[in-house]
């Protein structure tokens, strides 16, 4: 939508570009062409079999290509989820390309030779690390696709802040024995932020793609840091923006990663927690993180 410089829009799971619908004609009419794309493996996209297909260089060389293909030399790239990560291996595979970059929920870690699903194991106690109940081929792809639409509406209830907030509700990110992951959904009706129109749309992509190309993200992970070596310790030297959530599961695991902004983000104009917000960050505060992105945008190098 609109004319002028390139914003692009990267997604997590299990979403699409539909999750930036409050973000795109906003940044629009403030002046900037704002493109949201179906991440590989999902929606409109291409979803190649081969789990390969999915490691991190692979996306990044991605975004470089629709950057490309829209006939542009340059964009700023805005991340969510697993689109935060995707935008910052984009910034540091791609730094002419990629002039700026915002973040989503997922702070910037400069890459190294670490396997997230060990890093962050600890977090499980007593069960199994959703990062793990993810790993194994075909094993969510069975519990998520009998029921897309009913799987999706606890996902989103689950990790924003109706669930993350609700001190009653068990820790959605951690899998007991010989439970699902979708045990530990709250029941109920939609959070406030989501319409029937809204979960509709998510749950009919889905339903017609399945879960593997989105879920094959999480298998390559591990590899990352293979796919980003000469990239290991590096600093993100683009001017950056972050944007997380005070009861997002990903802002809070990684808080000593947003202590050393500093020296992991020298060009960062600005960090924002926004109270009581869960993950779903542009779509549960849409009005605070189109301020936020705006005034960061404005006030960028031409």
């Amino acid at each position: 939508m609109g004319s002028g410089p390139l914003v692009l829009f990267v997604h997590g799971f299990p979403e699409t570009w539909y999750s930036w619908r409050h973000q795109l004609p906003v940044v629009a009419e403030a002046g900037y062409r704002a493109v949201a794309i179906d991440v590989r493996g999902y929606g409109r996209s291409s979803k190649p079999v081969e789990q390969d297909a999915y490691r991190i260089g692979a996306l990044a060389a991605d975004n470089h290509a629709v950057v490309t293909a829209l006939g542009e030399e340059t964009a700023v790239i805005v991340g969510h989820d697993w689109g935060a990560p995707i935008a910052t291996a984009s910034a540091l595979s791609y730094p002419e390309t990629f002039r700026a970059v915002a973040l989503l929920s997922v702070p910037y870690v400069p890459p190294a030779d670490i396997r997230l699903t060990e890093a962050l194991a600890p977090l499980a106690q007593d069960g199994e690390f959703y990062l793990d109940y993810f790993q194994q081929p075909g094993r969510a792809e069975a519990e998520i696709e009998p029921d897309v639409r009913g799987w999706l509406a606890g996902c989103y209830a689950a990790l924003g802040a109706e669930g993350m907030g609700d001190p009653g509700c068990p820790d959605p990110f951690t899998i007991p024995p010989g439970a699902r992951m979708r045990d530990r959904f709250p029941a109920g009706p939609l959070p406030d932020w989501l319409s029937e129109a809204d979960l509709d749309c998510y749950a009919a992509e889905f339903e017609r793609t399945g879960l593997t190309g989105g879920l094959n993200r999480y298998r390559s992970m591990d590899r990352d840091g293979q796919d980003l070596r000469e990239y290991h310790g590096a600093p993100l030297v683009q001017p950056s923006l972050f944007i997380g959530g005070s009861l997002d599961g990903p802002t809070q695991w990684f808080g000593e990663a947003i202590a050393a902004f500093p020296t992991t983000m020298p060009a960062l104009t600005a960090s924002h927690i926004l109270d009581g917000c869960g993950h779903w960050v542009q779509q549960e505060r849409p009005k605070e993180t189109n301020s936020l992105l705006l005034d960061w945008l404005a006030a960028l190098p031409s």
